[in-house]
């Protein structure tokens, strides 16, 4: 959404310094009230999607995991579910 500003200086008729590109003006007149939004929402996906992202960030909370210090994959895979396990006794 334009800053209150730029809507007011449209109104006024004052030009912006830095033009708008053309492509990106014709493109918000042809999707009109649509705004580009998606024709369908799968409310039952956003769901499980919503959860899986906030078990990553969870996850991301542990520095050894975020900042992947380990050397092999094997010794990051069992740092992962030592830090699941914790998560998930802490519910």
């Amino acid at each position: 959404m334009w800053p209150p500003t730029a809507v007011a200086d449209r109104r006024r008729g004052i030009r912006a310094v830095i033009p708008q590109p053309s492509d990106q003006a014709a493109n918000r007149k042809r999707l009109g009230s649509r705004g580009g939004r998606p024709p369908a929402f799968d409310r039952e996906a956003y769901k499980q999607r919503n959860t899986v992202e906030r078990c990553i960030n969870k996850l991301k909370q542990w520095r050894g995991l975020a900042t992947r210090y380990d050397k092999t994959a094997t010794i990051y895979l069992a740092g992962l579910h030592l830090a699941a396990i914790f998560i998930w006794s802490a519910r």
